[in-house]
């Protein structure tokens, strides 16, 4: 059997190692020129820790696991108000995760540059698909550079606007939250982050000031710095170095005292810092600082959407997987472990196809029917505007 992906993000990619520990060839079709991270920290739970488990080889997994955050002292969400008290707390979402090494964050980067590892000779970066054509035995994807690829099953990992979906599916319907979020980071040294709130090193954190006001704040120390761990680990693995940092993001809403004074697509990174540090003004002293220390070259805007679930469809030999079928806002922590079970899930049904003869159209089936009984119930929760909305 051979599998062709569209996409080299953290589905496709993990799809891939899936399929090669199911003895599955595989070929990942990437527009960029390289890995694109859109992001800094990922908070993981257990379905999208044990999916990796499934996929990565066992030095691989370690790595993983050698990288993530710390364990903190409590792995939930916290509420603060804008004097950094406590205010409440929740539990994430997910199977349970303990044990001597429970799934925490990680960075996305780094978490990528493991997915590759190994599978890099199956990458082909710059190339751009722009159709596909599914028949009796197989499927036909069709390049910008005129090129055919043939293959027993073509898989849509590329994201919210996948031409994928889009051609399997129909567009979907987008829901615009109307928020705007501002992330950025700020360098975390031992001697700071010995100063900061204890609530700040819990799983994630909601700090809610005045006026409908909110910031997020997530800690990435990992448990071993990267270079040793993946020098004894996976070696041939190109992995960045990365130091600990706190990745904080600003919410905007899109009209009132909050709003930007501009386009915020269009507003330089120093713009975007003074208009942060102005919105926490009035903020405790701690958090104001932390704000500051954040590197106006690492901010950037991401928009929070999400699509709405799909009535079932007749399965065939083109599916979809993570962002492509299931966008959802940020709201749970869920978008990237869902990815991550769909590439687990459709690898282990591929695999047993491919053992038993069966029909990978069966395999497909079964991996959506699946897909759809997890992952829609998360993606209408994060839709639904109490989700993100803070009082």
């Amino acid at each position: 059997m051979h599998v062709i992906i569209s996409g080299a993000g953290i589905g496709g990619l993990a799809l891939a190692q899936g399929l090669k520990r199911q003895g599955i060839e595989s070929t990942v079709l990437e527009s960029e020129s390289g890995i694109i991270s859109s992001g800094y920290r990922l908070h993981m739970n257990a379905a999208g820790g044990n999916a990796l488990e499934a996929c990565l080889t066992p030095e691989a997994y370690a790595l993983y696991q050698a990288t993530s955050r710390v364990t903190p002292r409590r792995e939930l969400l916290a509420f603060i108000d804008s004097n950094a008290n406590e205010v409440s707390t929740r539990p994430h979402i997910g199977p349970p995760n303990d044990g001597p090494v429970p799934h925490t964050a990680v960075n996305r980067r780094t978490l990528q540059q493991i997915l590759l590892a190994g599978v890099q000779d199956h990458v082909r970066f710059g190339v751009r698909t722009t159709g596909f054509e599914a028949h009796s035995g197989g499927v036909r994807v069709e390049l910008e550079s005129g090129e055919t690829i043939e293959g027993d099953v073509f898989v849509g990992a590329d994201g919210i606007r996948s031409s994928t979906r889009a051609r399997l599916l129909g567009e979907p319907e987008i829901v615009d939250t109307h928020l705007g979020s501002l992330y950025g980071r700020a360098a975390l040294p031992p001697e700071l982050a010995a100063t900061l709130p204890p609530a700040l090193f819990d799983g994630f954190v909601f700090a809610i000031g005045p006026d409908g006001r909110f910031l997020t704040f997530g800690a990435w120390q990992p448990r071993r710095p990267i270079a040793e761990a993946s020098g004894e680990l996976v070696p041939d693995a190109a992995i960045d170095p990365v130091e600990p940092y706190m990745q904080v993001t600003l919410n905007i809403p899109p009209e009132g005292p909050l709003a930007y004074p501009g386009d915020l697509a269009t507003a330089t990174g120093d713009e975007l810092y003074a208009f942060w540090n102005a919105a926490v003004a009035d903020w405790a002293p701690v958090l104001k600082d932390l704000v500051g220390r954040i590197e106006p070259a690492s901010i950037f805007l991401s928009r929070i959407r999400g699509i709405r679930p799909v009535d079932e469809w007749t399965p065939g030999r083109v599916t979809v997987i993570g962002d492509a079928i299931h966008a959802m806002p940020p709201s749970f922590g869920a978008g990237a472990n869902t990815a991550l079970r769909d590439a687990a899930t459709l690898a282990r049904h591929l695999g047993e196809a491919d053992r038993d003869g069966s029909s990978p159209v069966d395999a497909v089936g079964r991996y959506e029917a699946e897909m759809r009984e997890y992952a829609y119930p998360i993606l209408r929760m994060s839709l639904d505007p109490k989700s993100f909305e803070i009082d």
